[in-house]
């Protein structure tokens, strides 16, 4: 199976246990490019099969449109608890 988009969502309980290897803070899941995203280190980590890849040699770099700013991720947070 490949990444089409019609990968099952990601178990939420496996996001709350997993952080980024590199920054060992949160991730968020990008369900349109089926990737965990960790907006400190600015990188995405592929899902491949429903299993996440949490390598950093595997992981994508963020684009500067796609990081969601510091200011933004605190107010995110905020409204998360």
């Amino acid at each position: 199976m490949t990444e089409t988009g019609n990968e099952p969502p990601i178990d939420p309980r496996l996001l709350e246990l997993l952080v980024c290897p590199l920054t060992k803070g949160p991730l968020r899941y990008d369900r349109l490019r089926n990737e965990l995203v960790s907006d400190q280190a600015g990188l995405a980590y592929p899902i491949r099969d429903g299993i996440p890849v949490m390598l950093v040699d595997e992981a994508r770099r963020l684009r500067e449109d796609e990081a969601i700013p510091p200011e933004l991720r605190a107010e995110r947070d905020e409204d998360d608890r």
